[in-house]
């Protein structure tokens, strides 16, 4: 069991209730932490389409006791399909070298279902949950002094900043680090039914724009299109449809037969990519940053939820082999910094790849040698 200073159990606010912050949340309470969870939202809600999800990320939701339940409410399947602008196949990358095959290779779910998978592991955990509530100020010393946003205080002996690529915890403890930057291309989401020929996760290369295709569950599949653009230009809804549908223009197969599908109805986002990496260490006097608050990537290589996770789940880790917090974060940093990186890294290669109008064959080779080195244990 975590102590602090000696004098019983440690106590650590987690400020931000998404992927991150829950996983932390549950990994430092199996190491005897006393958790409070916040969230600035009063309902706990999460926005956002389907995500696509990797093999070492299905490994962490094995470690957090949700697999069986992600499995059940979204979908895996073994290897991943590069196919070209038609549909035809070009490469197939296979995906089931995590842990011995163990593991599915790659797989999708609705990033609400997954909320939902996880919020319901928090409740059940009988963590503290305060939610319409923001952190406004962290005092310098310890054990660490918070004024919440209606004027209440808090002691912890640690706080995690878990609170997204737009982190208030990041501006107030590096404010070094500035705003997240925009990499020039847009990513352009879709949810709709699932074409029976896609049973996994599918890539279209060569034109104009990426396009990729997952299936979220039995029913619904989940398109993303990345459009590179200098300048981000928003589209208003009303023509989100008459947008994708000239993007989608170039394509033929699956993704022409989805195309032709499109309508004011359709469920489509398109969102600006923007990624911010925060140098080492990512913690100061017992603050520490998790997922995308200390490193929000791109999503080439959908291991964004993957890396979330994966940082709660050490943390606990830490936090459990070393009573002595300073020595659990370090170690924190030994076991992440470098895998995070490599994420963001080969993430941000392949955007300048698609950009360029780099050969399908040149970005199969990067997810490749990504992927072999994430199946790696973290």
């Amino acid at each position: 069991m975590a102590q602090a200073n000696g004098k019983g159990a440690a106590s650590a606010l987690v400020i931000g209730g998404g992927i991150a912050g829950m996983s932390a949340a549950l990994s430092l309470t199996e190491a005897g932490v006393k958790v409070r969870l916040i969230d600035r939202d009063p309902q706990w809600r999460v926005y956002g389409a389907g995500i696509t999800i990797t093999g070492p990320t299905l490994r962490v939701m094995k470690r957090l006791g949700i697999l069986e339940d992600a499995l059940r409410e979204g979908h895996a399947a073994d290897g991943l399909l590069a196919c070209d602008v038609e549909g035809n196949v070009v490469a197939e990358i296979g995906t089931n070298g995590v842990d011995g095959g163990e593991y599915p290779g790659a797989g999708g779910i609705m990033r609400p279902t997954l909320h939902g998978i996880l919020a319901a592991r928090v409740r059940a955990a009988g963590i503290d949950v305060l939610l319409g509530r923001r952190v406004t100020e962290i005092a310098p010393g310890r054990p660490k002094r918070v004024i919440f946003d209606d004027g209440t205080l808090g002691s912890y002996d640690l706080v995690v900043g878990a609170d997204g690529i737009f982190s208030d915890t990041r501006r107030m403890l590096f404010p070094e680090v500035g705003a997240p930057q925009y990499v020039g291309q847009v990513c352009w989401r879709l949810m709709t039914k699932r074409d029976p020929r896609i049973e996994r996760r599918t890539y279209f290369l060569g034109g104009p724009c990426k396009v990729g295709m997952n299936p979220v569950s039995s029913a619904e599949m989940y398109m993303f299109l990345l459009e590179p653009q200098a300048q981000f230009q928003r589209v208003a809804d009303d023509k989100l449809h008459i947008r994708l549908n000239e993007l989608m223009e170039p394509y033929g197969g699956v993704v022409g037969a989805t195309r032709e599908k499109l309508s004011p109805e359709s469920n489509i986002v398109a969102r600006p990519l923007e990624t911010v990496f925060v140098p080492k260490p990512w913690h100061r006097d017992r603050v520490l940053l998790i997922g995308d608050a200390a490193h929000a990537t791109t999503p080439q290589l959908a291991s964004g939820a993957g890396m979330a996770m994966e940082d709660g789940v050490v943390l606990g880790e830490c936090i459990a082999f070393s009573p002595d917090i300073d020595e659990a974060l370090a170690l924190f940093m030994q076991r992440r910094f470098d895998r995070c990186a490599l994420v963001v890294d080969k993430s941000l290669t392949l955007g300048r790849l698609e950009k360029s109008g780099a050969t399908p064959l040149e970005q199969v080779r990067v997810v490749e040698d990504a992927l072999r080195q994430l199946n790696q244990a973290y």
